[in-house]
């Protein structure tokens, strides 16, 4: 039991994630250590023990921060954020006595704005790798805000639509908790989230609402949207649907960066790993 309270337990669907964010953290890491005027790091803001357990094989399975360490050329700065203190402890020591590694153990809606992200303007000659990989709605929208609108960040994003639609966006929103429906406006950053979801219709009782068709894949598109258009990336391509061994969308994984080659790189990615959960 200790062990399966210090590692996480992870689908497919996250080793397939895994696979992806390590094949373009190479490519970016490739890029940036040629621009020697520049410092690139990566900052993970849900990290982990650093490794996972696979409900697939039961096996260790090396997570997020440990695949950016082996990453070759390496990063300038790795920056590793956890609020578990068991699993920083586990992170501390695969770390060891790296001076490039600082790990934070705290919210990362508190420790990336006060203390990471403001290290990232443009004039710094610093440019970043950011994965945002909550575990559900633990995560606030100024956070992605302020990041894209640095113009420094390439950013991963898990978009947790199992949680939205298990605590939230039910067919009968009314039904939904005051504490739930706050959960989903904070990772929005507003309550226009409703409007994708949600269209008006009549009933015996007055107007009212009703789920649209296929709500997941609109609210994904509006999220794409609000990623170009509030938070300032400028190029966000379609997400990712990362699917269970039933061909149900357990998350999107969103991509965003300032720069037009990056997202060519990632949908090069993507599009290797596309129908893997067919």
């Amino acid at each position: 039991m200790a062990r399966h309270a210090e590692f996480d337990e992870i689908g497919y669907w996250s080793e397939v994630k895994l696979e992806i964010i390590k094949k373009y953290a190479t490519a970016y890491s490739k890029i940036l250590s040629k621009r020697s005027e520049l410092r690139h790091i990566y900052i993970d803001a849900f990290s982990g023990a650093g490794k996972h357990i696979s409900r697939t094989t039961s096996d260790f399975v090396a997570g997020s921060p440990v695949n950016a360490l082996e990453v070759r050329p390496p990063f300038h700065e790795y920056h590793f954020v956890d609020l578990d203190s068991i699993k920083v402890a586990r992170l501390r020591a695969v770390a060891g006595e790296r001076q490039d590694v600082k790990i934070y153990e705290g919210d990362c809606n508190v420790v990336l704005p006060k203390q990471i992200l403001p290290t990232l303007a443009y004039s710094s000659f610093r440019r970043a790798l950011c994965l945002l990989d909550p575990h559900g709605l633990h995560l606030d929208w100024h956070v992605i805000a302020m990041a894209g609108k640095l113009g420094t960040v390439d950013m991963f994003l898990n978009f947790p639509v199992t949680d939205m639609n298990r605590n939230v966006l039910w067919r009968e929103p009314e039904r939904a908790s005051v504490d739930q429906i706050a959960r989903m406006t904070q990772l929005w950053g507003d309550e226009s989230w409703r409007g994708a979801v949600y269209e008006q219709h009549d009933t015996l009782f007055g107007p009212g609402l009703k789920k649209k068709h296929d709500a997941n894949a609109l609210l994904a598109e509006a999220f794409r949207r609000r990623l170009q258009d509030v938070a300032g990336f400028e190029y966000v391509p379609t997400p990712m649907p990362m699917r269970n061994s039933v061909n149900a969308v357990v998350y999107y994984l969103y991509f965003a960066s300032p720069k037009a080659v990056a997202v060519g790189i990632v949908e090069d990615i993507f599009s290797k790993y596309a129908g893997y959960g067919e």
